[in-house]
């Protein structure tokens, strides 16, 4: 089955000038395009306060005729959710949002954000698939603790599953050298460097799609469509 993740930063139009209008079915094109049987999505909002913060999973999940889920992890002003979601052709039979822990103290002059971990089981064809999806933070301690909490997931996790999203690091990072150890990196079967970042010009990998060792990696692919900042991941596997 082909998975797919996406940075889709709130469905900006990369093919206007000032690329501030939102085209949520811009995003679903591009998913129906690839055809996976389901989708996680970072730099999504839901509803608040402000004009644009609407249910964007449920939009593109609409849009598709498909299950979706978002996964809050900070409201912007007290008011406007954002976070990670998940569309889906198949039931979403469990979900669940993980926060990732704040660094006790900020070390690094850079922009913190509080990033949270979307926990999703599935149900193919009568059989159990978990889903991870994860934003990193920019800051090393950011992304220290993130790794830290997707292992702690994807450890006690009792069926095949995938840790997905925007890690916002490359892959000779030592902070990610845990996942590296413990997980399959889809990008790693031989397909190609996999640069997902920008997509205009791409020239560095920052998504990714691990597995768990009980998968099988058929192929991996980071096709050039420019929809987003970010081009979109996908990898076909066999559990």
């Amino acid at each position: 089955m082909r998975i797919m993740t996406y940075n889709i930063q709130h469905g900006r139009d990369y093919h206007t000038p000032d690329r501030d209008n939102i085209l949520l079915s811009q995003t679903a094109d591009v998913i129906r395009e690839l055809d996976p049987v389901f989708c996680t999505l970072n730099e999504v909002r839901n509803e608040g306060a402000l004009p644009g913060y609407t249910d964007q999973a449920k939009a593109i999940g609409d849009a598709l005729g498909w299950q979706h889920y978002f996964a809050e992890a900070i409201r912007f002003d007290g008011e406007n959710p954002y976070g990670n979601a998940i569309v889906s052709k198949y039931p979403i039979t469990e979900a669940e949002t993980i926060l990732i822990p704040d660094p006790a103290e900020k070390k690094y002059d850079g922009y913190y954000e509080t990033r949270c971990v979307l926990k999703a089981v599935l149900d193919i064809d009568g059989k159990p698939f978990t889903v991870f999806a994860a934003h990193f933070g920019l800051n090393p301690d950011e992304a220290e603790n993130a790794v830290n909490t997707v292992l702690s997931e994807t450890r006690k996790c009792k069926t095949p599953f995938a840790l997905q999203g925007d890690f916002n690091l490359q892959p000779d990072s030592p902070l990610l050298r845990p996942l590296f150890e413990e997980l399959v990196d889809t990008a790693c079967a031989g397909f190609g460097p996999m640069f997902t970042f920008s997509s205009d010009d791409p020239f560095e990998k920052i998504d990714y799609i691990f597995v768990s060792k009980d998968v099988n990696v058929l192929s991996a692919d980071a096709p050039a469509i420019i929809a987003s900042d970010h081009t979109p991941y996908v990898a076909d596997i066999d559990f």
